[in-house]
């Protein structure tokens, strides 16, 4: 893993242990545009790393500072997930400007600087979220295509779901389960749609063939089974 020093300005005082690491795409045209703006005071925007797609990895924020890449996000009930997290980057132009494939060369740079971080923090594989997990009301990223199946095979995330479906799980048992396993679900009645945004970023994470299809058996079946990870 080829590491570069790329200070950026951007950050604060955590005033806590890191437990937590949140990884991003970009959503940028280019790495270069990214990292610009990572490393611009004016942007008020930073993260740890920035992973470019040929597996180099940019340096910006010392781990023991707090980063600014969440913005407004909770897990499990708590916010201010900047304070506790450290936050990765993976150049990608995402959902706007072209989404693609993450390149071999980048996730492995991912998985060698996840492992490298377990050395120094005590990050379960549980607290290892995606940004749209935190903030699935505003972020899609690191989107559907982000292979977290490379990730948990390496022990660092919590696989996604590769088993049936499920049609007998009932709709409350189910969202009680995306609840559980730290998406903020707002309050709904019986029997209505389950809040979209953190069903859509369960499904993104855990279940990419249902993306979209509601709390479908499929989608059931993987809350059920996932909740017991967290």
């Amino acid at each position: 893993m080829k590491l570069i020093d790329s200070p950026s300005p951007n950050f604060d005082e955590r005033g806590r242990a890191a437990d937590t690491v949140i990884l991003h795409y970009t959503g940028m045209p280019t790495g270069a545009e990214a990292l610009a703006r990572l490393v611009d005071p004016q942007a008020k925007v930073s993260a740890h790393y920035l992973v470019e797609e040929d597996g180099v990895v940019y340096r910006l924020v010392a781990e023991e500072k707090r980063a600014w890449h969440a913005g407004v996000s909770s897990w499990k009930g708590e916010g201010d997930i900047n304070a506790r997290s450290i936050g990765i980057e993976i150049v990608n132009p995402g959902h706007e400007w072209g989404y693609r494939d993450f390149p071999a060369a980048q996730v492995d740079a991912v998985i060698a600087l996840l492992k490298e971080i377990r050395t120094r923090h005590n990050v379960p594989a549980s607290r290892v979220l995606a940004h749209s997990d935190v903030a699935p009301g505003r972020k899609e990223d690191p989107g559907e295509k982000f292979p977290w199946g490379s990730l948990a095979a390496e022990g660092l995330v919590v696989a996604p779901y590769a088993g049936p479906p499920n049609k007998s799980i009932p709709y409350e048992e189910a969202l009680a389960a995306l609840r559980a396993i730290g998406y903020e679900v707002p309050d709904v009645a019986p029997g209505k749609p389950a809040p979209a945004a953190a069903l859509l970023a369960f499904q993104r994470r855990f279940c990419p063939q249902s993306l979209g299809q509601g709390m479908d058996p499929l989608t059931k079946a993987a809350l059920a089974l996932v909740a017991h990870a967290f």
